[in-house]
């Protein structure tokens, strides 16, 4: 009997690559995540298509490019007509839901307008990114946020908690020695362990919900998209994980005062921003990132337990499974807060992938260098689930070659992109700038970093002799061959999308004279 092909995507939230120890981290051991890697296929040179949340979690859903989904904010809806991870696996018999956050949404307004039935399925999940929302919560939840059903709010009142917002006030609020609360919405408050116990922290919330779905969904194959809030802001961390890392443990800001590009218009006024400020502190470093280390080291002990329990119940050999996430987080190197820019710390993404299957056999516990990117998720769960890639609109590499195979695909990409729309952040309106001004695009190759801002100076940055990213060479007259390629890389890049989608590929490769004569249309013969 052949068993059920199930998919286990783990995504945390704003989780720096260099955090992880199979990644090289010197003080932060996460032995679980390394066992998995030793199970499939570490990738180093993987990205995010855009450094925020939104725009990159609908390129990770689509398996399409943010020029093309159009989300560029936080607040941007999904087109009705864009495909996303559900619509793909569903036809395929598969149950597809999420467990977290998505922060992706079709507009109600947008369905309103063409008559989509309120009480269809495809409404029921148009505010979860097209998942099943089994345990849907997108983490922020002030009280302004936070709505009736919230099911992680609901437990802890459940439990006990009889805040009106346990989730601000208890797990995302740290506690001192004499019981006084101080909210995670201040930095300074990652001084103190969460006023909750870890079982009940989000992080242990969320995993077990994610082994109750699991054991939900025993007749059919499933794709559970398990997303961890953490270790986004509000940076608290509960115990005995928020002992576990000390001041000591920090490591030393890349490029402190921002020398590498003081002078670039737009990373200056991102400097500028409060959350930049505070980050540039090292007190606030020393107070903030061990608390930070400590939300990683809990997600670590969870995915162990997700491990041993597909382990237990004969699921292992039968799941293929992703851990990645959305995007990085600065913690003050180069003098910056948050994420948005394209510096390694913030556009690089960890990307393990375990195939199951035995191809995969000869490549596990290795180590890839091939440039990936979040859009190579969507084709890579459709044809692992048997399905067909729809050419016409996935950009996207299905990974599946390179997980079964120790050589590089013939065709693979030879740069990765990223871009950035800032226009909803602070740095527009020190900058004075009308919205569609404030894009930005990335092209990584083997050798250059190369970023083309609208209306400001280009950078460029030398990855092999300068990985830390501490010499601009943007506006180098020296350079300017180099530029020229990599602006002529992002022009061709730009024209190949794959915009027409109301066709299918077949269809597609179909048009020309002959489909055009066998209809009884003929184009100027004489």
């Amino acid at each position: 009997m052949t068993k059920r092909k199930n998919i286990l995507f783990i995504m945390c939230d704003q989780l720096r690559q260099d955090y992880l120890s199979c990644y090289g981290h010197r003080t932060l051991h996460t032995p679980n995540i390394d066992a998995l890697a030793a199970l499939g296929v570490r990738f180093d040179n993987a990205y995010c298509q855009s450094p925020l949340c939104a725009p990159s979690r609908a390129s990770f859903y689509s398996g399409r490019y943010q020029a093309n989904h159009g989300i560029m904010g936080n607040d941007d809806a999904i087109q009705l007509g864009e495909k996303l991870i559900a619509d793909y696996l569903n036809p395929l018999g598969y149950r597809t839901a999420v467990v977290g956050k998505t922060h992706a949404r079709r507009s109600p307004e947008d369905m309103r307008a063409v008559g989509i039935d309120p009480e269809s399925e495809f409404a029921r999940t148009a505010a979860s990114g097209g998942f099943e929302p089994f345990e849907w919560h997108e983490g922020l939840c002030p009280d302004l946020f936070l709505s009736e059903d919230h099911g992680y709010s609901n437990y802890l009142r459940e439990i006990g908690y009889a805040d009106t917002n346990p989730w601000d006030t208890r797990a995302n609020s740290g506690v001192d020695k004499d019981g006084k609360l101080h909210s995670g919405w201040a930095l300074r408050s990652s001084a103190y362990p969460a006023a909750i116990e870890e079982k009940h922290s989000e992080t242990a919330y969320t995993t077990r919900r994610a082994i109750d779905f699991i054991r939900d969904t025993p007749d059919r194959p499933w794709c559970l998209h398990l997303s961890y809030i953490k270790p986004h802001w509000p940076v608290i961390a509960p115990e005995p994980y928020f002992s576990m890392f000390s001041k000591d443990d920090v490591q030393p800001a890349i490029d402190p005062n921002g020398l590498s590009s003081s002078d670039h218009p737009v990373i200056e006024c991102f400097r500028k921003l409060e959350y930049s400020e505070s980050y540039a502190r090292q007190d606030v470093r020393d107070v903030v990132i061990p608390a930070y280390m400590a939300l990683i080291k809990q997600i670590d002990d969870h995915v162990g337990n997700l491990i041993n329990y597909l382990q237990k119940e004969n699921l292992l050999d039968s799941t293929m499974i992703v851990l990645t996430a959305d995007h990085g987080d600065y913690l003050g190197d180069y003098a910056l807060g948050e994420k948005d820019l394209f510096h390694d710390v913030s556009a690089k993404i960890p990307m393990i992938v375990v195939d199951p299957d035995r191809y995969a056999d000869v490549t596990r516990g290795t180590t890839r260098t091939e440039f990936v990117e979040s859009v190579d998720i969507v084709p890579t769960f459709v044809e692992y689930a048997g399905g067909t890639v729809a050419r016409e609109r996935i950009e996207g590499q299905s990974l599946t070659h390179i997980l079964r195979s120790p050589e590089t695909p013939d065709g693979w990409r030879t740069f990765a992109v990223s871009e950035t729309d800032y226009s909803e952040r602070g740095a527009r309106a020190l900058l004075d700038l009308e919205p569609n001004h404030c894009r930005a695009t990335m092209i990584r190759s083997d050798k250059w970093k190369y970023v083309h801002y609208v209306g400001f100076p280009e950078q460029l940055f030398d990855m092999e002799n300068d990985p830390n990213e501490l010499n601009d060479l943007g506006i180098n007259s020296e350079y300017e061959s180099v530029r020229a390629e990599m602006r002529n890389y992002l022009l061709n890049w730009r024209l190949a999308l794959k915009s027409r989608v109301g066709l299918d590929a077949d269809v597609l490769e179909g048009f020309g004279p002959e489909q055009d004569e066998r209809n009884g249309i003929i184009i100027g013969r004489w």
